[in-house]
């Protein structure tokens, strides 16, 4: 906010847009140098002075009733009234425009995330595409843009011919039907596959054998094919409702079987299938890419094809203009090709289609495999981490209202906030009981300082002369669903208060922070990185419990309250909004 009041007042007098001013401020590393800097070296070529001569001028020049400029050697410092700053920004708060920076201008992106194989458990390792792109999903739609989820759902391809040969060798359906989870016993006919025909080699005919059957519609092979579909979808459901994901469209791969042959035909007629060595593939040697792949030397198509039929579907039937596949850094020369290939069909499609990469999700430093059964439940880590909040609950607060919903939000707010807060390219070594530690930088902690915020609040509309005080009925106007959906109950009246409170040491680093929200919100879409929004709520939080600790709100004069408990409703708004953002549930009583 404040950066913008200084690109306004340098506009005038610089060679430079409003937006490349932006780019070029800075925050100095300690409040005694000033609140936003100018680094005036980029400017000294341009305008043919010293970058400290630069500096002077403008020093000399500009004038402004909220903030004073200081020429620092080559840098231009300013210095914001305190007192000016605070009430702007807490009557900025107020607006719906501070929350939600219209930066995508309502353009389509269609998110593809999550997107399990069918007949298997949901592992751990599903958490990072399901919540990286359950939370760009959302953060994007604040933003501004219009956004839709697909769910691509693996549900074609050559290990069904393995599941069905598992099934029809050592399945029982009766063991099936009685499971809590379906997808388990699938996955133990899976690793069972595996591991015998390490020793007959014979079974990996027999399974290709069967996945040809399913191709030409095989009636055994189509029943089970959809019973472990319907199966595999109740457990994918579940984990769903309880992590608060939707989505637009749930399409599985085989959606697509009958829109390749169309992709295949364009390919031929404009000369850009060629054969090799049986197999017909499209050449990206001017992109310094190996050829892709399209059809096999036996005649069938791979998952290439399918992907090039599904961004076309994309882009003509769901009306995308910007296609992001949130899905794991091991497919990243998959995606180059196809967004390559699709770019030679149609030069309109350069630029089109981002691949959002993340790194893996390891288990004790080894990479997990459901074909040697080597994976961690999701549904265990959540039950698990549930438990571990209600024991908490029970010890700290055993008069909570609602205990069972509290752990729920608690549980599972930990595991998502403990793979979000990490830098999505990274590897991520999961440990339970570090994602379990409900101390520190935490999805609980974060919840707890919201619950805070909130009890304050409660206070001051029950304390003597709260008359003024009104309910909040404005809804949220978040995406957030029943995440983060609760507002704090309270509006609290601006007039009267005392903002030369602004300058305490405790509350001025706080309102910088709020002031930071729309930069870091906007850095968080434009990057496609979460980890931007939840590490901003850490330094939030930690902030407030500062303040909260060393500041009594509840003390003072009537005015004195009035702007504390205005920067109190401020960082609730934000903890609920950026929760919310995330996919994580923010609690009003803890």
């Amino acid at each position: 906010m404040f950066n913008v009041w200084a690109a306004d007042s340098l506009a005038p007098h610089l060679p430079l847009t409003k937006e490349e001013i932006l780019s070029l401020l800075e925050y100095p590393p300690n409040d005694e140098l000033g609140d936003v800097a100018l680094p005036c070296f980029a400017l000294a070529k341009t305008m043919k002075q010293s970058p400290q001569l630069i500096a002077r001028q403008l020093a000399d020049t500009i004038s402004h009733p909220s903030f004073l400029a200081e020429a620092a050697g080559p840098y231009l410092n300013f210095r914001l009234n305190r007192s000016a700053f605070g009430e702007e920004l807490l009557r900025a708060v107020r607006a719906d425009a501070f929350w939600r920076p219209n930066i995508g201008g309502g353009k389509r992106v269609i998110i593809d995330m999550s997107s399990p194989n069918i007949a298997k458990p949901f592992g751990i390792g599903h958490l990072r595409s399901t919540m990286i792109g359950n939370a760009i999903y959302r953060i994007l739609r604040e933003v501004g843009y219009d956004t839709a989820n697909v769910n691509h759902l693996g549900d074609w391809g050559t290990q069904f011919g393995k599941m069905i040969t598992a099934y029809l060798r050592w399945g029982n359906p009766a063991d099936i039907q009685a499971s809590d989870n379906a997808t388990k016993e699938y996955l133990s006919l899976y690793v069972k596959f595996h591991e015998e025909a390490e020793r007959h080699p014979e079974l990996e005919d027999e399974a290709r054998e069967w996945f040809r059957k399913l191709e030409t519609g095989d009636k055994v092979a189509t029943e089970l094919w959809r019973e472990m579909i319907g199966e595999s979808l109740k457990q994918f459901n579940k984990l769903y409702d309880r992590l608060g994901v939707t989505f637009d469209h749930v399409l599985g791969e085989s959606f697509y079987n009958d829109k390749m042959d169309a992709v295949i035909e364009e390919l031929r007629r404009t000369g850009l299938l060629e054969e090799s060595d049986g197999a017909m593939v499209v050449r990206l040697d001017e992109f310094g890419k190996p050829p892709c792949l399209l059809v096999k030397s036996n005649g069938t198509s791979i998952y290439a094809t399918r992907d090039l039929a599904t961004a076309l579907y994309r882009r003509n039937e769901m009306d995308g203009s910007l296609l992001l596949y949130v899905v794991g850094g091991e497919q990243s020369l998959h995606f180059q090709q196809v967004f390559r290939v699709l770019e030679k069909m149609d030069g309109s499609w350069e630029g089109r289609c981002k691949h959002i990469p993340f790194g893996l999700m390891m288990m004790e430093g080894q990479k997990m495999s459901t074909r040697r059964g080597k994976v961690l439940f999701l549904e265990d880590v959540l039950n698990e981490a549930v438990e571990q909040a209600k024991r908490i609950i029970e010890a700290k607060n055993p008069s909570l209202r609602d205990k069972e919903a509290a752990a729920e939000a608690i549980g599972i707010g930990a595991v998502v906030f403990g793979d979000l807060k990490n830098t999505r390219t990274l590897d991520v070594d999961f440990s339970l009981s570090e994602v379990l530690t409900f101390e520190g930088e935490t999805g609980p902690y974060l919840q707890y300082t919201y619950a805070r915020t909130s009890s304050i609040l409660r206070k001051a509309a029950m304390s003597p002369g709260s008359e003024a005080l009104s309910p909040n009925g404005a809804p949220d106007a978040s995406p957030a669903g029943n995440f983060g959906a609760a507002a704090a109950p309270y509006a609290l009246p601006l007039r009267d208060a005392d903002f030369g409170l602004a300058d305490n040491a405790y509350a001025w680093p706080l309102l910088k922070l709020v002031a930071f929200y729309p930069a870091r919100l906007s850095q968080t879409a434009e990057r496609y990185e979460p980890s931007i929004l939840a590490r901003y709520l850490l330094e939030l939080a930690q902030a407030f419990n500062r303040f909260y600790h060393h500041v009594k709100v509840l003390e003072g004069s009537e005015s004195e309250q009035a702007f504390k408990l205005e920067v109190v409703k401020a960082v609730s708004d934000l903890l609920r909004k950026g929760l919310g953002l995330l996919g994580i549930r923010a609690l009003e009583e803890l």
